[in-house]
């Protein structure tokens, strides 16, 4: 097995954050208050967890600043 180039830096890339974000939001959701989770309606739940997922796609897609984006110096 071998790691990407500039997995260092991989906290930096969109599909990280949003994979950290799907990760943590089911150990999150239900410690978050009753009334903030009321801000998000029961039905939209599913969908903005697909966002998310959708927005790290698209993350892991998009060139985000070239070399110096996945860690690694700019030449």
């Amino acid at each position: 097995m071998k790691l990407v180039d500039g997995w260092r830096g991989a906290w930096r890339w969109f599909s990280m954050q949003a994979l950290a974000v799907l990760a943590l939001a089911p150990v999150v959701w239900p410690t978050l208050p009753p009334d903030v989770r009321a801000w998000v309606p029961q039905d939209w739940q599913p969908w903005l967890l697909v966002a998310i997922a959708v927005g790290g796609i698209a993350g892991r897609l998009i060139d985000q600043n070239g070399a110096r984006a996945n860690g690694t110096q700019a030449p």
